[in-house]
């Protein structure tokens, strides 16, 4: 039949009659084709860039990770059959899967650096107080702003440029601290420079923004857990939404068995440990501690979960600390909160401090009636004591190695402890 159609092909002299026949075909191939197929209709998980909050960037965290979104690689949990629903956009975090080939999918936490509430609240403060506007561009307001204008002319990251931020973590900031956080910013391409050459007028303005609202992400990025930190990994951004390494929160083990309570709190003390005393001599401490503020991978590995209360000081290069100055204020200072009022004196902070605020605010939830008498009257003994302030003799080395000689002998070891194990079964560590 094709052989036929395309000899008629070569004898017909009508235009008209040609461009029929054409349409028809002339390739044999084609003349015993099947009817065409009804194309393939992929589920829709589509929504708007306001949930993301990348209709306010730049004025954003970043858009490192947006292509995970839409190409259905990071799905929320609720994303589980064809009629696919966001979840409400007031949640502070998400569950969520993550996946790099479509066919394993990890547990990964979706989170917002504060409530939606206080980004549109902030928002409106931004219009109102910079362009005394109800709504405005906020990209155009902050741009307006001396202080990114300062960023703009800056080419190092200094202390002055970060002064009266409401991060702990930049109350007493040290030029070698800055200096990471440019080299380290995730956000762009790495370029290993202290200098902000690499970073674009909008890297500069989604830095800064983030810097001024929540400090957690740059944290993550600037200490990653590759290098032992106890921090969850940072995967990426997209508007205002971080993606990171999902964990459970403490609160969750409250109520867990005596030898998982125990373990736990000796991860606890390792890490107060480790933000005193590390390699790179920074002095890491905590202006707030709750049931939030640390997690557990399914592993059983404790981690710091909100790293947004985390202060730290330089041991080796020293802090630039502002205390008995006139602290410079402006939009940038209360985004999304009040302007906080001074915080204590950089020189003020001392190795017990966040020790002490564990024993008054997670400790005893996760130790008080777990063990027997007279184990258990130790252990509150000590809870007790270290609620006071330990005392001025005691140092928060020698408390900590105290509450882990009773915690140590009441640990298991078993399949529970996937961090340790089997390694606990061959090791005198354990």
């Amino acid at each position: 039949m094709g052989r036929w159609i395309c000899c008629l092909c070569s004898r017909v002299a009508d235009p008209l009659m040609l461009l029929l026949v054409l349409a028809l075909g002339c390739n044999s191939s084609t003349a015993a084709t099947a009817s065409p197929s009804v194309p393939h209709v992929k589920p829709s998980y589509s929504f708007g860039r306001t949930f993301l909050g990348l209709d306010k960037c730049n004025a954003c965290i970043g858009t490192s990770i947006c292509k995970k979104f839409f190409k259905e690689e990071i799905r929320f949990d609720t994303w589980l059959s064809s009629h696919l629903k966001l979840p409400p956009s007031s949640l502070l975090s998400y569950s969520g899967n993550y996946t790099d080939d479509a066919k394993s999918w990890r547990l990964v936490d979706i989170t917002r650096l504060t409530s939606k509430y206080q980004h549109d609240r902030a928002d409106k403060r931004i219009c109102t107080s910079l362009l005394k506007t109800k709504t405005c561009s906020l990209e155009r307001a902050l741009r307006r702003t001396q202080r990114f204008q300062k960023w703009l002319r800056a080419k190092r990251l200094t202390p002055d440029l970060v002064q009266g931020l409401s991060s702990p973590m930049l109350r007493c900031p040290s030029q070698r601290l800055l200096d990471r956080i440019v080299r380290r910013y995730a956000e762009v391409p790495d370029a290993g420079s202290i200098y902000m050459d690499h970073l674009t007028d909008r890297d500069k303005l989604r830095l800064l923004y983030t810097l001024a609202v929540n400090s957690h992400p740059i944290l993550l990025q600037i200490f990653p857990d590759v290098e032992g930190w106890p921090f969850p990994r940072y995967l990426g951004s997209c508007g205002r939404l971080l993606v990171s390494a999902s964990t459970r929160p403490l609160r969750d083990f409250f109520g867990a068995a005596p030898e998982v309570a125990a373990d736990l709190a000796l991860q606890l003390l390792a890490v107060l440990r480790s933000m005193a005393t590390n390699d790179l001599n920074y002095f890491f401490y905590f202006t707030h501690v709750d049931a939030g503020t640390f997690g557990v991978f399914s592993n059983g590995h404790l981690f710091i979960r909100d790293a947004s209360t985390l202060g730290i000081i330089d041991k080796e290069e020293g802090s630039r600390p502002i205390d008995g100055q006139q602290e410079y204020r402006d939009i940038f200072s209360c985004l999304t909160v009040d302007c906080p009022s001074a915080s204590v004196s950089c020189g003020s902070i001392r190795e017990k401090h966040s020790l002490v605020m564990v024993c008054q605010h997670l400790l005893p939830k996760l130790l008080t009636g777990k063990f027997l008498p007279p184990v258990q009257g130790r252990i509150d003994a000590f809870l007790q004591r270290c609620a006071r302030g330990l005392g001025d003799a005691r140092g928060a080395n020698e408390a900590m190695e105290e509450l882990a000689e009773i915690l140590k002998p009441l640990r298991s070891c078993d399949s529970r402890f996937a961090y340790r194990y089997p390694d606990c079964r061959y090791s005198d560590k354990y």
